[in-house]
């Protein structure tokens, strides 16, 4: 069995996290984005969580999230993030957004983007910086591969 090309972050939607109608409140998705790297931070690359301590800020410049399907208090998610580009100072992420019903099958319901800047210095004199080597090292295995397979169940929204 071969190892996936993304990192995975679990998440169980709660009712905090649903708006008046009972499906998930837009903002939420961009959380699980911000959550998803955050745990790949503490796992895979902590000495970059070192850096963040010191003085390395990670700015987030740009974010989306595009949906397909409505999800649910108590409706299971992967949250699967990839490495979609890789520069000298900044690094974007792309995010599937995967519904795991109960027999198993994968549904995708959105999928997102982000990106984000290293930047160094005080707050009032930051500048941009190199991707710390740790955190270069840590995202390779998750670079993102351009025929990746669809997922079961998923459709294609035109």
């Amino acid at each position: 069995m071969s190892t996936p090309d993304y990192y995975e972050y679990r998440h169980l939607v709660g009712f905090e996290e649903t708006n008046l109608v009972g499906n998930v409140y837009y903002v939420n998705y961009l959380r699980w984005q911000g959550r998803c790297r955050e745990m790949f931070l503490l796992e895979k690359a902590p000495e970059v969580l070192a850096d963040v301590r010191a003085d390395l800020k990670l700015f987030t410049l740009k974010v989306d999230c595009e949906f397909f399907a409505e999800i649910t208090a108590f409706d299971e998610l992967s949250i699967r993030m990839r490495l979609a580009d890789l520069t000298q100072t900044q690094v974007a992420f792309t995010f599937d957004y995967v519904k795991i019903g109960a027999d198993g099958t994968e549904y995708l319901v959105a999928r997102g983007q982000q990106r984000v800047a290293c930047m160094r210095g005080p707050n009032t004199d930051t500048r941009p910086t190199r991707v710390p080597e740790p955190l270069r090292l840590a995202l390779e295995p998750y670079a993102a591969h351009p025929a990746a397979p669809s997922l079961t169940g998923t459709t294609t929204v035109g």
